[in-house]
């Protein structure tokens, strides 16, 4: 066997191919926060565009029509208000994109309108929603520090959770969901999660050891919960990844699993221990 069939076996993926396009992704990342901050949100928008893309085109395998101008036009329109305006804004965007699908698929007449327009308003919180909050992270003062912490978090549960996982798994944790997930791999992600929480929090933050280690421990439940929600969705749509635009990793949803879920809860998390104020 050949080390590049031997490293996609034991990852269930090209693992050299997942690391490159990752470690691209990353710089890409860094390289948006350090030189204008907003230009992060310019490279989040246009990947949560393609992601959106992969979203219609799996609901509609199944014959699930999702209102795509409404869904579109929310993307960039919540992110927008939530780094300029606020919260209020945010809602104020989520709430009137809300009203625009459930008018814009009237147009298609009765018959799936429960099903396309319930689909349609799930995709709205899952996407437009969770980027604004990411949004909200980044226009504080030291947005791109939360913003750093919220994606090293979210790639230790996965770090942690694989490596132990491999290691030790023995115990799956959902196997009708992701068989490959495990309550070792749990424990290891959590284990991850507190150590990075905590010296990000004292190094980057400067902020308090006990509030990077609880966020690490919280951030470990919900990036959990957003990559087992994801293999959820891919099950039942039938489809084995989002996408083929990342090497190694399948789709940009594929990629986005964990950090969709972490991104109202970093934000949250980040409101009540550094404020400003949620609401």
């Amino acid at each position: 066997m050949s080390d590049d069939t031997s490293a996609r076996s034991r990852a269930g993926r090209n693992l050299p191919a997942a690391i490159a396009s990752g470690v691209v992704l990353g710089v890409l990342v860094i390289v948006s926060l350090v030189w204008v901050k907003w230009l992060f949100g310019v490279l989040a928008g246009v990947v949560l565009l393609v992601a959106l893309h992969e979203l219609v085109r799996s609901f509609g395998q199944q014959g699930i029509r999702l209102a795509r101008t409404p869904l579109y036009l929310a993307i960039p329109l919540a992110m927008v208000a939530a780094y300029v305006e606020g919260p209020t804004a945010l809602v104020f965007v989520i709430g009137l994109a809300f009203i625009a699908i459930i008018m814009w698929r009237l147009r298609r007449g009765t018959e799936g309108y429960v099903r396309d327009a319930t689909a349609s308003v799930f995709v709205l919180a899952y996407l437009p929603l969770m980027a604004g909050f990411v949004m909200l992270m980044l226009a504080t003062d030291n947005g791109p520090a939360r913003i750093v912490t919220f994606i090293v978090l979210t790639i230790g549960n996965d770090i942690g959770g694989y490596a132990a996982g491999v290691l030790f798994g023995r115990h799956p944790m959902a196997p009708s969901i992701s068989p490959k997930k495990s309550w070792e791999g749990f424990a290891g992600s959590l284990l991850v999660q507190c150590l990075l929480g905590v010296g990000l929090f004292l190094w980057l933050l400067d902020a308090p050891w006990w509030q990077g280690l609880i966020m690490g421990a919280i951030l470990a439940v919900t990036a959990t919960a957003g990559d087992l929600a994801e293999s959820a969705i891919k099950r039942d749509l039938g489809v084995k990844d989002m996408g083929t635009v990342l090497p190694g990793h399948g789709g940009i949803m594929d990629r986005l699993d964990s950090l969709v879920i972490n991104a109202f809860a970093a934000w949250a998390l980040f409101a009540v221990f550094l404020g400003p104020p949620l609401f």
